[in-house]
């Protein structure tokens, strides 16, 4: 990148980068597979989990699909939705340490933010309203928004042709998992930076093509707003 091709847009994840993961996700899902019968104990439900935790950064709706057929998959999806939107009720939702401060910062920088999820449209929602969090966002997409899930590009490359991107690499992409992160690389976006406060662990973040490793999306401005020169990966993060 050169002085005249600053980053302009961030596209971040919510859960386990600007929202605190905890295990609300795991317990929705849990709850999930139980309705179709599948209970912790059994052979199938550590098998299930165990996808569950690798695939974490896919659309759930792709992960259950992967598990079961159509019909069931989307039972256990809409009981997914159905329980997180439950847990929510009953715990509340929070973001990640300095994540409303990062996005408010990258906002009044000039730079535009998409948040990006694995959730299905109305849960994103539900999250968003659950933050207060629409006015942190220029737009925000779900795996109904494009045709390919991630690990592909298209999430990405549908914020860029939304908010008028003229070239890919002045993309900057950030989340906590390895289909996140992989989506970001194959997208052409100059940045792509896994953070620590999520599902999957700075080894797999870095296998998944990460250009960074940043402990929490709170350290996402530092990186972004830099001059571009300066742009690179410090000791211990590339």
């Amino acid at each position: 990148m050169t002085d005249a091709e600053p980053i302009t847009v961030v596209c971040v994840d919510l859960a386990g980068t600007t929202v605190a993961d905890g295990d609300t996700v795991e317990i929705a899902f849990a709850e999930a597979i139980a309705t179709l019968g599948i209970v912790s104990g059994t052979a199938a439900f550590e098998r299930a989990v165990a996808r569950f935790r690798d695939a974490r950064g896919e659309s759930k709706i792709g992960i259950f699909r992967s598990l079961f057929d159509e019909p069931r998959a989307q039972a256990a999806h809409l009981a997914f939705e159905r329980s997180y939107d439950q847990l929510v009720d009953r715990r509340g939702l929070f973001p990640v340490p300095g994540a409303d401060d990062a996005l408010k910062h990258l906002r009044s920088s000039g730079v535009r933010v998409c948040l990006l999820t694995g959730f299905g449209r109305s849960t994103q929602a539900r999250v968003i309203d659950a933050l207060g969090w629409w006015d942190r966002a220029d737009l925000t997409l779900s795996p109904e928004d494009v045709r390919r899930d991630r690990p592909w590009p298209d999430i990405v490359l549908t914020a860029a042709l939304h908010l008028g991107v003229d070239d890919v690499r002045h993309i900057a992409v950030c989340g906590a998992t390895a289909p996140a992160l992989s989506s970001g690389r194959r997208s052409g976006a100059s940045i792509v930076a896994g953070v620590l406060t999520g599902a999957h662990s700075r080894d797999r973040l870095r296998a998944a093509g990460a250009t960074h490793i940043l402990p929490s999306v709170a350290d996402l401005p530092a990186l972004v707003l830099r001059a571009p020169a300066d742009a690179t990966p410090a000791p211990g993060q590339g």
